[in-house]
């Protein structure tokens, strides 16, 4: 068993190699055959930066939403490196959740909203949460449908409720705070924004928009 901290693991080596040539299937083939994703996990927790950044950057490939703890983690990881690619790798294995059936009915549900389709986007998201309750980056897709219909307040009940399924969905959090802003509740999107931030420390956009925000507010105020 490779060692975390004293040993450079293979997955070192086959993500220096990724570097040089970008062949995605041949790192996921090669990963595959050596680590088992609880072994990926504990990966994530090495010393070695390298490391870190391998298993981030492997876990958006291969892992299933049984990643989430583990790279969340990783979005306060003191390499930027590691940080961006575990938000990167997060935004993917938050829609691997729930079964084969329940993933296809959550494509569609996005396929519905690149279209601009949200009032379809919701329905389709109704459907699939009666039946898994649970899936929450179901239910992010429907807060961003609903805050396209201009329901904000429904936005932000379910954007709320992605938070306590999942604690590291940044963009609900983002979310929540968008909603706010459009229900005059700058206090409450303040708040919003900098649970975001705290989150995920990377959002320099949101970081730059909060400080926009509360120069605003503390001249209504």
């Amino acid at each position: 068993m490779d060692s975390i901290n004293t040993i450079k693991p293979r997955l070192t080596s086959f993500y220096l190699e990724y570097l040089q040539h970008h062949d995605v299937s041949r790192l996921i083939e090669q990963t595959a055959h050596c680590y088992t994703q609880p072994t990926l996990f504990r990966l994530t927790a090495s010393k070695q930066v390298e490391t870190r950044r391998a298993a981030a950057l492997v876990l958006g490939f291969v892992g299933t939403y049984q990643a989430n703890h583990a790279l969340g983690r990783l979005l306060t990881d003191q390499d930027r490196s590691v940080r961006l690619l575990a938000e990167n790798s997060l935004k993917n294995i938050w829609t691997r959740d729930g079964s084969e059936k329940q993933r296809h009915d959550l494509y569609e549900i996005m396929r519905q909203i690149s279209q601009q389709n949200f009032e379809e986007a919701v329905r389709c998201a109704n459907i699939l949460l009666e039946e898994f309750p649970l899936f929450a980056e179901a239910r992010n897709q429907r807060a961003i449908a609903l805050f396209a219909l201009g329901s904000f307040q429904d936005a932000i009940e379910d954007s709320a409720i992605v938070l306590d399924l999942n604690p590291y969905h940044f963009g609900a959090a983002i979310g929540m705070g968008h909603a706010y802003l459009q229900l005059k509740n700058h206090e409450q999107a303040i708040i919003c924004f900098q649970q975001a931030l705290h989150i995920n420390p990377n959002l320099e956009s949101v970081r730059r928009h909060l400080e926009r925000i509360r120069h605003q507010f503390n001249k209504w105020s």
